[in-house]
């Protein structure tokens, strides 16, 4: 049996606490305070990250880029979305110069 990765893991999870109780998990509570509350757990961690990257400390960096990810994958799960379609997105690009993708848009 082939293990989910941890992404999916993630993902279904997050998509179970979208209409948990707030009081229930950290996800949950975020979630009910709605997307202007996520956003700005999303900037934040952007800006941690940005700041870890500046230190220098290369364990702290990946602690703030897991903090990123995670923030960005509860807003996709807002939108009903998950890693698998970011994932998919990636797997378009792949090969296609920066240029060449981003004049198709």
């Amino acid at each position: 049996m082939i293990e989910k990765d941890v992404l999916e893991r993630l993902g279904e999870t997050l998509a179970l606490r979208k209409g948990a109780d707030p009081k229930s998990s950290y996800v949950a509570g975020l979630m009910a305070k709605g997307e202007d509350a996520i956003l700005r757990k999303v900037i934040e961690e952007a800006t941690e990250t940005l700041l870890a990257s500046k230190e220098g400390d290369k364990l702290h960096l990946v602690r703030e880029v897991a903090d990123l990810w995670f923030h960005s994958m509860v807003l996709l799960a807002w939108h009903d979305l998950a890693a698998k379609d970011v994932l998919a997105e990636l797997n378009r690009r792949e090969g296609v110069s920066g240029i060449v993708e981003k004049q198709s848009r």
